[in-house]
């Protein structure tokens, strides 16, 4: 489950601007103060990873764009640029939502070029961010893939992963199933600052915990670990411990990216709420969206003795024999720790 390689320019199924995305109706509703739910047809479901991307996994299914999230640093912000909305607030709260997602799937995994890859879910915007609980486009989802021998791997800090246990689990009888959860930091002062939708960093070691009773070997997402703000050793020993306890089983370790329109994103935010940081900023940013490679380097070194340490380097799980005979190809092995 290695997101290093996610890309705001992929291809999710839509088209530019929501008059040609097939809107249905644009919709708000009182328990979703301040978002607006964009109804739309999709024509596909799967997404096709170019070979570039270097993923271990070739394609990907997005239930939405736009995520209630509102991470500060969320690379697929620039995707609403094709909607002709804004990356910034329009991201957070204009909700593109596919309400034939599952069906549509449904029959693209029935042609017979399908070969039954893994499919990925969450690389672009969480699929399980608060509107899911509203549109149920994952229940769907999952059962498609499953009743089709697909692979599934799903990426989320959305708390409601729970509510679909019972069905990736009897998901997991057809199909090798992966679940990861994203989480960097357990200040939660900073976490509201920079997830502020999200759920809070304790919700999601619950949910991590939540995964490990039902049998899973959940896979924590350290991302982004963010420069001058949560990469201090001690922080991210105290995370790499309760991440230990909670039951994770790895982590992936990913810096920062600011690519595209989330750099400006990004660095409004921290010019308001930490302006001496943002020489520091430039400085490891300087070459593109992509921190220095030395920063890389230091972090790598600081993470594997952590990882060793806190026994969050248990090998990745791959499907039994007969299971793997059933849906091709088998889950990808990886390091149990991965930076970039």
């Amino acid at each position: 489950m290695r997101w290093a390689a996610q890309t705001a320019d992929a291809d999710d199924g839509g088209l530019p601007g929501l008059d040609r995305a097939g809107l249905v109706r644009t919709t708000t509703t009182p328990d979703f103060e301040g978002i607006t739910f964009h109804e739309v047809l999709a024509r596909s479901a799967l997404n096709a990873l170019p070979e570039a991307a270097q993923l271990p996994f070739k394609y990907t299914v997005n239930t939405m764009r736009g995520c209630s999230h509102a991470c500060r640093y969320c690379f697929a912000r620039p995707t609403h640029e094709y909607l002709e909305l804004n990356p910034a607030g329009d991201f957070d709260s204009q909700l593109v939502v596919k309400l034939n997602v599952a069906a549509v799937l449904r029959k693209e995994l029935r042609r017979r070029s399908w070969r039954r890859e893994t499919v990925a879910l969450g690389t672009n915007t969480d699929p399980y961010q608060r509107a899911e609980g509203r549109y149920r486009l994952m229940p769907g989802v999952i059962s498609a893939l499953a009743e089709s021998g697909t692979p599934i791997s799903i990426l989320t800090k959305g708390t409601l992963l729970r509510r679909d246990l019972p069905l990736l689990r009897a998901a997991r009888a057809a199909v090798d199933v992966q679940l990861g959860v994203s989480l960097a930091m357990l200040d939660d002062a900073l976490a509201t600052q920079l997830d502020p939708g999200a759920p809070s960093p304790r919700a999601r070691l619950e949910l991590v915990g939540a995964l490990a009773e039902a049998g899973f070997a959940p896979h924590v997402m350290v991302a982004p670990v963010v420069p001058y703000l949560t990469d201090d050793t001690a922080q991210l020993d105290e995370l790499l411990g309760a991440l230990a306890a909670a039951g994770a089983a790895r982590v992936t370790a990913l810096p920062l990216h600011l690519r595209g329109a989330t750099r400006e994103v990004f660095f409004d935010w921290l010019g308001r709420t930490h302006p001496a940081l943002l020489r520091h900023y430039r400085s490891l940013y300087s070459r593109g969206g992509y921190v220095r490679p030395e920063y890389s380097a230091r972090l790598r070194e600081k993470m594997a003795p952590l990882v060793a340490r806190h026994g969050l380097a248990r090998p990745v799980r791959t499907a039994p024999a007969d299971l793997v005979s059933r849906s091709r190809p088998p889950a990808i092995t990886e390091p149990a720790l991965t930076l970039f």
